[in-house]
């Protein structure tokens, strides 16, 4: 599908917290867009990350960069929203994601007024639940509504593993799925290197696989985000890495398979939710979504999360 009547590279960011101004730098870095315009409460706060990502263009690609409001969102190919309130103290999850999605209804609101032809790209957690509210107050067809899902939880489990098979991590090849949560999936019966199953290619190359060990890799995977917040406060390399990833696949038209938050129909019974399964990704947005052939285990698993996050959403007052 062929988006009309919008700047091509054009990327409008809300949001200029940690996450959306790294990923904004990323973006940068890349020469992907030749417009990046800053949306935010905190106007100053946008004002000063454009002002600072603005004085490193000399030494990248000519990009236009500015602080601006939900009318500059009009032509954005993509609108990357990164804002959220922080929890309070004594306030309960349910209370946060009640008090988001009002802020996100008022954001969104004001995207589509402005960007109605435009894909809007999700980061805030819960980012499922967010992006399926988003999809709710946009009215806008669920492919162009996605959210960053499990690509972070997906890279981690490929990086983890790389480290125990001493591979690249480019050349391992398998998913998490479900929420980006507590209750995500990993899906072990088709995680492979070179086309072998990793107990195949254990085998193949005398490395010593025991199950209990491969189980740890993905609790590591799960936790990740508690050790890094413990250690350093918050995440964003890497998940404005895995933005930049969609942006990417969007922008080049790319048709890449990326583990991310969509809408789903009917996948293996689940419907009317919105979780995170590999999907082909182009200038439309989600072209179509993979129905991975799960063994018994993963789609216990997969209904399990999908309750979950049904569960949080019917909290949600549309």
């Amino acid at each position: 599908m062929v988006l009309t009547n919008h700047h091509p590279r054009k990327v409008a960011v809300v949001g200029t917290g940690n996450v959306g101004a790294t990923f904004a730098y990323a973006l940068l870095m890349s020469g992907l867009a030749s417009e990046i315009v800053l949306i935010d409460a905190n106007v100053s706060k946008a004002e000063g990350e454009a002002m600072d990502l603005n004085h490193a263009v000399p030494m990248h690609s000519p990009t236009r960069i500015w602080a601006g409001s939900y009318e500059d969102c009009a032509g954005a190919a993509i609108t990357v929203i990164t804002a959220g309130s922080a929890q309070r103290p004594g306030e309960t999850r349910l209370d946060l994601i009640q008090r988001n999605a009002g802020i996100f209804r008022s954001i969104v609101e004001n995207v589509v007024k402005n960007n109605p032809g435009g894909i809007i790209l999700v980061a805030t957690n819960p980012v499922d639940v967010l992006t399926y509210a988003t999809w709710k107050f946009s009215g806008l067809p669920a492919n162009r509504v996605i959210g960053s899902g499990t690509i972070l939880d997906t890279a981690r489990f490929r990086y983890l593993l790389s480290q125990t098979f001493e591979v690249d991590p480019r050349s391992v090849h398998a998913y998490i799925i479900g929420e980006h949560g507590d209750s995500e999936v990993p899906v072990w019966s088709l995680a492979n290197i070179a086309g072998m199953r990793l107990p195949d290619y254990c085998a193949a190359n005398d490395m010593g696989c025991r199950q209990e060990g491969l189980e740890s890799i993905f609790t590591q995977t799960r936790d990740a985000a508690y050790e890094i917040i413990t250690r350093k406060g918050s995440t964003y390399y890497a998940i404005a890495s895995g933005l930049m990833r969609i942006v990417e696949a969007i922008l080049r038209d790319q048709a890449t398979v990326l583990s991310v938050s969509t809408y789903i129909e009917d996948y293996y019974g689940i419907k009317d939710v919105y979780l995170s399964l590999p999907s082909v990704i182009d200038q439309g947005g989600i072209e179509r979504t993979i129905h991975l052939d799960l063994n018994e285990e993963e789609i216990a698993g997969l209904k399990r999360s999908a309750s979950v996050l049904k569960d949080t959403i019917g909290t949600i007052k549309f």
